[in-house]
């Protein structure tokens, strides 16, 4: 794969010197070292040794460089940028330069959930690779994060782990109880009975103790707890707790003391996080001494892929406001909003809300914006992807909730080439589009990545306009 290479991509360090440049014979891009090489493989050419852009290379690079190295970036403002391609980053920089040109956001370049990297056939060193690559070229030396994102089970942490990530999202939503959100009393008391309290190390009766009669003020909102608002969040996030316990005992093994951020996520569930459940998950996590950085809850109204927010924004706001309250009473972590691209409409209530405590994570938008690039430059592999997306659509839609009408997307055959980057603000088009990305990178992923290559200015300058407007409402607020 070939990364795009900024000009201006050359260092010295401690009398070495690293650069990057095409190969005169085949145009690939390469690492040239001038000095202490140790390290590094390559072919040695007079006094400089031409290295290829790989993984063994990159960790190399990193441990001479240290702002080639992900690091925690504990509760800043943040901004993760999923890169399903390996492209994007270049364009993921342009839009920070631009839009934050003080560096308020902290970026995470390195971003890939389990889910998608098993869809794509590809690795954590692999996504981390493409980031450090790209960055050394744009020289980029502002702090960053990597993203072990949506990890649901202790197995999934290895390769993570061997490849550097700093960041990492435990998605424990499988085991929460979406039943307990109407159950009645008895049902909630027989769940609690059942739950792991050997993992979970207290009993029912302590955490009536600790929560029941409690009354928490926290700015303006009030929580008062009772026994069924304890038995429901208990009932509900209990098992997903204990899940959250495992992982997180298992990450501090796997990095031997090396710190880390964490995030707790249970977005991707069918009811809303209320502010008391909220509170119940951070106290109970925190109790426990897990280094909890951000919490996703899941909000009031739909985060569906690649659109915008849809749901009630005043209601929307009133609930943030005491999702905002309950974090400020602890004090320790931030907000994360998953699913979070393209979501023009809440951003500005977002910043205004909860202001510099917020980690805003985005994933397929800007795989997006590469086929918005192909269906300007390459009408016919648009339709060639589109009519994979078609089919696919059934069968990848599965672990996604969407309000997407395939029958509104036409066939491909029946659009003229001007109209198709339309479809890529078209509601239906777009979501078909985004979650069938592994059906459409496996099959046509190799001709994308050589129309990115031929036009990258073209890529870059989209990612650059349509992250900015992702940033701006952050940075102005």
């Amino acid at each position: 794969m070939q990364f795009p290479i900024n000009a201006h991509c050359v260092v010295q360090m401690n009398d070495t010197v690293y650069a990057l440049g095409r190969s005169s014979r085949n145009g690939t891009l390469q690492l040239i070292v001038r000095g202490n090489s140790t390290g590094f493989h390559g072919e040695q050419q007079g006094d400089a040794l031409i290295c290829p852009l790989d993984a063994e290379n990159a960790r190399t690079l990193q441990e001479r460089l240290p702002w080639l190295r992900p690091q925690p970036l504990g509760n800043r403002l943040s901004f993760g940028f999923g890169d399903r391609i390996g492209l994007a980053t270049p364009g993921h920089v342009d839009a920070l330069r631009s839009a934050d040109p003080t560096g308020r956001i902290a970026p995470i370049f390195a971003q890939q959930s389990v889910r998608e990297n098993q869809r794509l056939n590809r690795t954590p060193q692999e996504v981390m690779t493409a980031a450090v690559w790209s960055l050394f070229a744009e020289n980029w030396r502002l702090p960053w994060g990597a993203d072990a994102d949506h990890v649901k089970e202790p197995e999934h942490l290895a390769p993570y782990v061997a490849a550097g990530y700093t960041f990492y999202t435990i998605d424990p939503s499988d085991h929460v109880d979406n039943a307990a959100h109407t159950d009645d009393l008895a049902v909630l008391r027989s769940k609690c009975e059942a739950l792991p309290w050997d993992i979970l190390e207290t009993t029912y009766l302590s955490l009536c103790e600790n929560y029941c009669g409690r009354t928490i003020v926290a700015e303006k909102t009030t929580l008062h707890f009772d026994k069924e608002t304890l038995l429901r969040a208990l009932a509900k996030y209990g098992r997903a707790l204990a899940h959250t316990v495992r992982i997180a005992a298992a990450l501090r093994t796997a990095l031997g003391g090396t710190s880390f951020d964490l995030e707790m996520s249970v977005d991707e569930t069918d009811t809303p996080t209320s502010a008391h459940e909220h509170f119940f998950i951070a106290n109970e996590l925190l109790r426990r001494n897990i280094p909890l950085v951000s919490l996703a809850p899941r909000f009031v109204g739909k985060f569906q892929k690649g659109v915008d927010y849809m749901g009630n924004l005043a209601e929307f706001e009133a609930e943030l406001i005491r999702h905002v309250a309950v974090m400020r009473h602890f004090h320790c972590y931030k907000l994360s909003v998953h699913t979070g691209s393209d979501k023009f409409s809440i951003y500005p209530i977002l910043a205004r809300c909860a202001g510099e405590n917020v980690h805003i994570k985005t994933a397929g938008t800007s795989y997006l914006e590469a086929l918005r690039v192909a269906a300007l430059r390459a009408p016919d592999l648009f339709r060639q992807m589109l009519e994979t997306g078609r089919t696919c659509y059934e069968k990848d839609k599965k672990t996604y909730f969407l309000d997407c009408r395939p029958e509104r997307v036409p066939p491909a055959a029946t659009l003229d080439d001007a109209d198709l980057p339309n479809l890529l603000d078209q509601f239906d088009a777009r979501q078909l589009l985004h979650v069938t990305f592994g059906s459409i990178l496996t099959t046509h992923g190799a001709a994308l990545r050589n129309l990115l290559a031929t036009y990258p200015n073209d890529y870059r300058s989209a990612l650059r306009d349509h992250f900015a407007r992702h940033i701006q409402p952050f940075v102005q607020a």
